[in-house]
């Protein structure tokens, strides 16, 4: 096992999403509401109950200042079933009941959310300690210290056990950190990492795997593993 970086020493892992201490925020990214209807699945596992659920924990364990939503709040391209449209507003209101400013990212499936999504969206935005939160389907006009992205949503096979993983890399983007967030969703299966090459995840801001650090949180154990870097960490596996 990999001892965290020095550099990764204010970030805070848990339930698929990240919390930095500097900013006082949590980012989280690739809800992806709406699914079950677009799958046509009767009780889908993350319907939206589920996921806000899931946020309001991570807002009372956390208690941040703000949130963001990195993008892929809905899923579906072309159309917003209420029950989408409900869970996006129901997510807002549970932000707002908890004194906690909600920001939404906008995503490569979120050409409605407009139409639900009670504040502003931003293609990208800059959080007070200089990190720059935006979706990661095209590069950000902003720039930080620090990018956190969704989208390419990685996962990791140990052990036999596929498991979804955040990836953080110093220097790996604009000169800055990049942290990669595995998708919120658990309806998601996740593009395993393990012998994969940087082109075959989908963001322009992953030139390349080899630096990157897969970090895998047990929610058993309530822990964050750090794994080596993948250019030593493929080798083992």
């Amino acid at each position: 096992m990999a001892v965290r970086p020095p550099a990764a020493e204010t970030l805070r892992f848990a339930d698929r999403a990240v919390y930095l201490d500097a900013a006082d925020a949590v980012v989280l990214a690739d809800l992806h509401v709406g699914r079950g209807d677009a799958s046509r699945v009767a009780a889908p596992i993350d319907a939206g109950e589920s996921i806000r659920q899931r946020v309001r924990t991570l807002l009372d364990r956390f208690e941040p200042a703000t949130i963001v939503f990195a993008g892929d709040l809905l899923h579906s391209f072309d159309r917003l079933p209420r029950t989408a449209a409900d869970a996006i507003e129901g997510l807002w209101a549970d932000c707002a009941d908890a004194d906690v400013d909600a920001l939404a990212v906008v995503g490569n499936h979120d050409s409605r959310l407009a139409d639900c999504w009670p504040g502003s969206v931003a293609d990208a935005v800059t959080l007070d300690d200089g990190t720059v939160v935006c979706h990661g389907h095209a590069p950000p006009e902003e720039r930080g210290h620090r990018y956190v992205i969704g989208h390419a949503h990685p996962a990791i096979t140990i052990e036999g056990v596929k498991r979804p993983c955040y990836l953080f890399g110093k220097d790996a983007y604009r000169g800055g950190e990049l942290l990669v967030l595995p998708a919120f969703t658990t309806l998601a299966g996740g593009v395993d990492i393990s012998d994969r090459r940087a082109g075959d995840l989908p963001s322009p801001l992953v030139s390349t795997l080899a630096p990157l650090q897969p970090v895998v949180w047990d929610d058993e154990d309530d822990d964050t593993l750090w794994f080596p870097p993948l250019q030593q960490l493929q080798r083992l596996l």
